[in-house]
């Protein structure tokens, strides 16, 4: 979890007073390496606002995992990572927890 705007803007409002990163760091309880990391940004872009996400497209598509599993419910999970380039039997398990699909089978 990150710290919040707030905390992070009075960190670098004290480290502006003089005090140095070693003594700012024993204060807030925070790290030296994350008071850098804020200094960096602040360098940068001028706000303490945090680093937007870059992700990339999720592997397992939504469409296709549905269709393979509606058309073989009775395949492994390793089997279904199979027809995905790359894919993992942990991968294809969160896939389908995100999605909503169980494995369990009904009667």
């Amino acid at each position: 979890m990150s710290y919040s705007k707030d905390l992070r803007e009075k960190v670098l409002a004290y480290r502006a007073k003089g005090h140095t990163q070693e003594v700012t760091s024993r204060v807030f309880g925070v790290s030296v390496s994350a008071i850098k990391d804020w200094e960096k940004i602040v360098a940068e872009t001028g706000s303490v606002k945090k680093k937007a996400l870059n992700r990339t497209a999720r592997k397992y598509e939504e469409e296709k995992l549905r269709e393979i599993v509606a058309s073989e419910p009775d395949l492994y999970l390793y089997e279904i990572a199979a027809k995905f380039e790359g894919g993992t039997v942990t991968g294809v398990a969160d896939a389908l927890k995100r999605l909503g699909i169980t494995r369990k089978k009904r009667r």
